[in-house]
């Protein structure tokens, strides 16, 4: 069969390559046609747009790129029309899958939404659309489930792909030593910077993580170079201070650091399943309006981070809009470093998580249901 894929983030592209590997198991003709990254390219060769060309957020970027993402829109329907394919897979990516959707749907190609976009969160209106343009929507986060069904809509749990990305990563039993021994760092307890995947999060967030480093000498402050970033792009915020930058080493670096500044979003997650004590940092642009409006009607949802909304509860403390000071990250990094009690419970909360998430095997999962359901059509 004849596979289209499009993934905006490199969480996307990620959990897109271990859905194709596992997609080429169960179907030896499998064909595929993906926007993506270098991860599904590894799968099936390059894709028709890398997502590091499609990453625009905000209202003011969004703006000032209309014209690139109309072109965009129509580069991905014609392509759509020209390959023809079985189905129309759709990972996370909303603003512009949910139009990939609609516009599939209308000229009679099946649509599977991975990686449900998050309107729990903030959007519930298109939730309407997703009942109107996917034939089947696979969740990957317990309440979601629930979410959804609320709304009358075809929804399956399949697991967590990040299960599957953790289980298989790189130098999974490595010690601390051959660590930092590999990439030449010092014998120093680590504390990683997790500060985002988008320009406008590092910009907003990355400087107030740098302000701890000279507050912390005992430790060393090492970022998580995100794959569509070079370390030019870091130096701007790091000047002099000596951190170090790591790339395609996210996971090597956490199950090795003592405790981790991260940015809301999926890296919460990845930070509580390999077991590192975090703070969550987000800062939204604006001041106080914004501050008020984040609150009261954009964020519909107690918590900002995965880790805290599967546990429904507030088990890794959460730095947001006017919380998020240079005083307060300091005093919960301390908190991680030093409070050894502090840190028993959120490894308790860990391990709740961990129960909650279930095992790996989420992309072998959805892979069979997809061609389950795509036999019986």
């Amino acid at each position: 069969m004849k596979y289209y894929l499009i993934a905006g983030e490199a969480s996307g592209d990620l959990h897109g390559a271990n859905l194709m590997k596992e997609i080429k198991i169960l179907d030896s003709q499998a064909e595929f046609r993906f926007w993506g990254g270098d991860l599904m390219a590894a799968i099936a060769g390059e894709p028709v747009k890398h997502y590091k060309e499609l990453a625009f957020m905000g209202v003011f970027e969004v703006v000032a790129n209309l014209k690139t993402i109309q072109r965009n829109f129509k580069l991905c329907e014609a392509d759509l029309l020209n390959y023809q394919p079985d189905v129309l897979i759709l990972i996370d990516y909303p603003g512009f899958n949910l139009r990939m959707a609609e516009f599939a749907t209308k000229n009679k190609i099946k649509v599977f939404y991975y990686i449900s976009p998050k309107l729990w969160a903030w959007n519930t209106r298109r939730v309407k659309k997703i009942k109107r343009y996917v034939d089947k929507l696979f969740t990957i986060l317990p309440f979601e489930t629930d979410f959804y069904k609320k709304y009358s809509i075809d929804v399956l749990y399949s697991g967590n792909p990040l299960l599957d990305a953790i289980d298989t990563r790189n130098n999974k039993d490595e010690s601390f030593e051959t660590f930092i021994n590999r990439n030449q760092l010092p014998s120093k307890p680590i504390v990683a910077l997790l500060a985002g995947s988008r320009k406008q999060e590092i910009s907003r967030i990355l400087p107030d993580m740098l302000a701890m480093v000279d507050k912390f000498p005992n430790y060393q402050f090492i970022i998580a170079g995100a794959p569509s970033f070079s370390q030019a792009d870091y130096q701007l915020y790091l000047k002099n201070k000596k951190v170090a930058v790591l790339f395609s080493q996210t996971y090597e670096l956490l199950q090795q650091a003592h405790a981790a500044l991260v940015t809301s979003g999926t890296a919460t997650l990845e930070t509580a399943l390999l077991n590192c004590p975090q703070v969550v940092c987000y800062r939204m642009w604006g001041g106080w309006f914004t501050d008020w409006a984040a609150k009261k009607v954009i964020i519909k949802v107690p918590y900002i981070s995965l880790v805290n909304l599967i546990l429904n509860r507030e088990a890794v403390k959460e730095l947001f809009q006017s919380t998020f000071t240079l005083e307060s990250l300091e005093h919960e990094l301390k908190q991680l470093c030093d409070n050894q009690e502090y840190r028993a419970e959120i490894f308790e909360n860990y391990n709740d998580l961990k129960q909650m998430m279930g095992e790996p095997g989420s992309s072998k999962i959805t892979a069979r249901l997809m061609l389950k359901h795509l036999s019986e059509i």
